[in-house]
């Protein structure tokens, strides 16, 4: 089985829909696909097929039911906060050996071709009390794909998370820079500064409109 992390270098900048694009450009392959998300907030539970567990579902071609939610997404969070924030907002706590061990477990079940990771936040957003999603892609040691964005700023944000990934041993296959919306800074120069920057890795653009070509060349990168 292969495993890829995606990873996030800031919050919202598309890592759902890159894995979505992964997981659809594999099965087209033939390939068998399984994903998880151990970690959400701002998780709605009365509506959640719009969810980014609700769409890795949709992408995967499993049914929306309690079932595969729990396999995709173990820890479920109300608010829209780190999962730390919003886990003792319900009273509850995450334990970070008990996240590794888990994510360990379903990988090491996993029947499929291709197991596809997604974090939560960006790559330093906390993930427990004393714990980031650095910290759980270090622990998990599988090849990542870094997505980053193209708002004002990106570029350093991206740049920083691959330098923090590679400065704790994650193996950063690809970058993708998901075009931001509403962004200032024009996009193709955006990924183009970024991919002269960022030397050893890929560099794929995103474009918010111009389909998930990018997808392909990922895998192949992979």
């Amino acid at each position: 089985m292969a495993a890829l992390f995606v990873a996030g270098a800031h919050t919202d900048v598309g890592k759902t829909y890159v894995a979505c694009a992964l997981i659809r450009a594999a099965r087209a392959r033939g390939l068998t696909v399984d994903a998880l998300k151990p970690l959400v907030s701002g998780f709605d539970h009365d509506d959640w097929k719009g969810s980014d567990p609700g769409r890795l579902i949709e992408a995967l071609g499993w049914r929306h039911t309690a079932d595969t939610l729990a396999a995709l997404s173990p820890w479920r969070y109300r608010a829209p906060l780190s999962p730390p924030m919003a886990a003792a907002l319900e009273g509850q706590s995450l334990d970070f050996g008990d996240a590794v061990r888990a994510c360990r477990r379903r990988l090491f079940e996993c029947s499929a071709e291709l197991m596809v990771v997604e974090g939560v936040g960006g790559l330093m957003s906390p993930i427990t009390d004393d714990h980031t999603g650095l910290d759980l892609m270090a622990a998990l040691a599988l090849p990542s794909v870094m997505v980053g964005g193209s708002y004002l700023g990106a570029i350093s944000h991206t740049l920083t998370a691959l330098a923090a990934a590679r400065a704790h041993g994650v193996d950063v296959r690809a970058l993708v820079i998901s075009e931001s919306a509403g962004a200032e800074a024009p996009f193709a120069e955006t990924v183009a500064s970024v991919a002269r920057l960022a030397k050893g890795v890929r560099v794929l653009a995103a474009p918010r409109d111009g389909g998930a070509d990018f997808a392909s060349a990922v895998l192949d990168a992979c």
